[in-house]
């Protein structure tokens, strides 16, 4: 038997060790496996050798009868493109407690309970522990199937016997083919336990949900070896000792990957968050400097959040900066803008930043709400309760247009704000403004002295 070198986080091979994996940078990551001679096939390998299909015309390929299941969990529905599609494998992936077993049994009961048959395969937790994490959920359909292996030979044949419409697999790591020597969770049982999943899901199969381990730097284990294998890759974001959940798809072969689900944490599992823009601003400070809305667009869904900034003096030779929910990067560039350009001193002084509700903001568009709070800590004047900003910043200090202004004014107005400092290159782009009075503005300066009336 051969002996080979993978790498744990990416999967990169090498016929010797290496304290640093070539491919991810990662250091010690490599892991001795064993490598099947060349005689000797794999699963996958022999999977493949099967009777041969024949080329066809696509116009001549029928389409599927029923593309979609909808799970009638409306948030889940909306990430993978308007329910389950038949013969998919799906990938979820998230921190330790983050919700992705619960998530994965409310679909299953949802799914049963519409008279389809789920099988669940728990590989971590005996079939009594997860029937008490069920009667929570309220997950008590009889076509919900529960079976506690780690044998993926096994589940195939469960799968073979009772035929269901659905298989969650929790989770890929703990599964193994007694084919192979490796350990389970190493690089080869996850590339094979995958590929035969795979081969039983598009052979006119069930639809496939696995969950995924992530590593400490928050990829998921054996990333590049699922990833590109899956059809859709989905993530849970948010901090777990919060209680709101953000449900992000990162790849999606037969949906888009701007959509975002919402969910709430609670006794009963995770409920879906159907207005989140109220829910993320209820604890928002009416009359506290540092603090600015911003009318954010994840997917097509306006969400509206709240920009918290400080601003203190500090007695360290080099000041602390520091952002949570928005990247840091885009933060240092705004305080280089707020200084050279508006002629702020912030040189010794800590800045901290942060977005509001454990959202996470990743388009520009809020870059002026950045602006507009940190301005008013260092004034230590609030704004205006009743407005939202909106606006990305160049590094000359223009004020750059933003798509769908008029979706994100449309959601504020309807939320009571009366009032939205805009680009005004982007307003002859706005249909619809509703009650809204629009200041708009071209530059920092300018948008500083709208705001503050400097």
């Amino acid at each position: 038997m051969k002996k080979a070198f993978f790498c744990q986080e990416c999967g990169t091979k090498s016929l010797k060790w290496l304290g640093r994996c070539p491919g991810c940078g990662a250091w010690n990551s490599m892991v001795e496996e064993s490598v099947e001679p060349a005689g000797v096939s794999s699963p996958t390998a022999r999977r493949q050798r099967r009777t041969r299909v024949r080329p066809q015309p696509i116009t001549e390929i029928e389409p599927l009868d029923r593309l979609r299941v909808p799970t009638g969990i409306g948030e889940f529905d909306r990430i993978l493109g308007g329910g389950v599609v038949s013969g998919s494998l799906v990938l979820v992936g998230g921190e330790p407690g983050i919700g992705k077993s619960t998530i994965l049994l409310q679909v299953s009961s949802a799914l049963a309970a519409s008279g389809e048959t789920v099988l669940y395969v728990s590989g971590e937790e005996s079939i009594q522990q997860t029937r008490l994490r069920a009667g929570r959920l309220g997950a008590k359909s009889e076509r919900l199937l529960l079976v506690a292996e780690t044998d993926l030979d096994q589940v195939l044949e469960d799968v073979a016997e009772f035929q269901p419409s659905l298989v969650i697999v929790d989770s890929i790591q703990t599964m193994f083919l007694p084919a192979l020597s490796s350990a389970p969770g190493s690089i080869a049982q996850v590339r094979e336990c995958g590929g035969r999943l795979l081969a039983a899901a598009k052979d006119g199969g069930p639809s496939v949900f696995l969950v995924g381990h992530v590593t400490k730097s928050g990829s998921l284990a054996g990333p590049r070896v699922l990833e590109h294998l899956v059809d859709t890759v989905l993530y849970f974001e948010g901090d777990r000792h919060h209680a709101y959940r953000i449900l992000r798809a990162v790849k999606n072969r037969f949906g888009s990957t701007d959509e975002i689900g919402i969910f709430e944490m609670g006794e009963g599992g995770l409920r879906e968050v159907l207005n989140p823009s109220e829910i993320f601003l209820s604890q928002r400070g009416r009359d506290i400097p540092g603090s600015a809305v911003v009318p954010c667009l994840e997917g097509q869904r306006p969400l509206l959040v709240e920009v918290q900034a400080l601003v203190t003096h500090t007695s360290l030779a080099i000041p602390r900066r520091r952002a949570t929910g928005i990247d840091l990067n885009r933060v240092l560039m705004l305080l280089a803008v707020l200084q050279g350009r508006c002629g702020v001193r912030l040189e010794e002084r800590d800045v901290f930043v942060n977005v509001a509700g454990g959202v996470r903001v990743g388009e520009p568009a809020a870059d002026l709400g950045v602006i507009a709070a940190l301005f008013s800590t260092v004034r230590d004047r609030p704004l205006d309760p009743a407005l939202v900003v909106i606006g990305e910043v160049g590094l000359g200090g223009e004020v750059r247009p933003v798509r769908q202004l008029s979706r994100r004014l449309k959601e504020a107005g309807k939320l009571g704000f009366r009032r939205a400092v805009v680009p005004a290159a982007g307003l002859k782009a706005v249909t619809d403004r509703g009650e809204l009075e629009l200041s708009p503005v071209s530059t920092v300066k300018q948008a500083l002295g709208v705001l503050f009336n400097e």
